[in-house]
């Protein structure tokens, strides 16, 4: 949940995104929620605002049509968790999506995620630099266009997205040394290119 408050310290904004098992494309099975010392440590190496949002923003342009070019920074021992699910070295979610058996920027090389068309209406409203943490809003819009592709090591997949429809998300970075080095990803299904609420604000 995200706060904004006004001057006289009354809540001005209420920003809440809650997941549930329900139509997201992917079932993520047995999630849990666990406290994760790497982000109430503070940075060893901190970076200023400005290039806390450029990494997280690079993020998503690396994450939009995915052909396996890097456009941020990743820790060798990035991590992800996708709605309650480690989704970065972990084998067993690997049975379902295959690059889950790597790590962050090994399986963007990978141009895994070509289905993902856009990433729009980005937004950047909280940035801790005493802790290096970005949190981020924005919508992952999906054609289904795309039935095979190729990804970068030559094989050919299948698209798990086959339907237009959108996701909207909410994302924590970690940033240190000018690298991402946990991603928090939380998202739900939306109607194909929703439009956000927050852009007439």
């Amino acid at each position: 949940m995200r706060l904004a408050l006004n001057e006289a310290g009354e809540v001005q904004e209420a920003e809440l995104l809650i997941v549930r098992q329900s139509d997201s494309g992917i079932k993520f099975e047995n999630p849990r929620y666990w406290d994760k010392p790497i982000l109430h440590r503070a940075p060893e190496s901190p970076v200023d605002r400005a290039e806390m949002v450029r990494l997280s923003n690079g993020y998503f342009d690396t994450l939009q049509r995915n052909d396996g070019t890097i456009h941020t920074r990743f820790h060798p021992d990035c991590q992800r968790v996708e709605n309650g699910v480690q989704t970065t070295r972990n084998p067993e979610f690997a049975k379902i999506v295959p690059v889950s058996a790597l790590g962050c920027e090994e399986q963007f090389r990978m141009g895994n995620y070509r289905y993902d068309d856009a990433l729009r209406a980005r937004r950047f409203p909280l940035v801790d630099e005493e802790r290096g943490l970005v949190l981020a809003f924005g919508f992952i819009d999906h054609s289904g266009r795309i039935d095979e592709y190729q990804l970068t090591d030559g094989r050919t997949v299948k698209s798990p997205v086959r339907r237009p429809h959108s996701f909207y998300i909410s994302e924590l970075f970690k940033i240190d040394h000018g690298m991402i080095e946990q991603i928090e990803a939380n998202f739900i299904t939306v109607p194909y290119r929703m439009p956000s609420p927050w852009d007439a604000l």
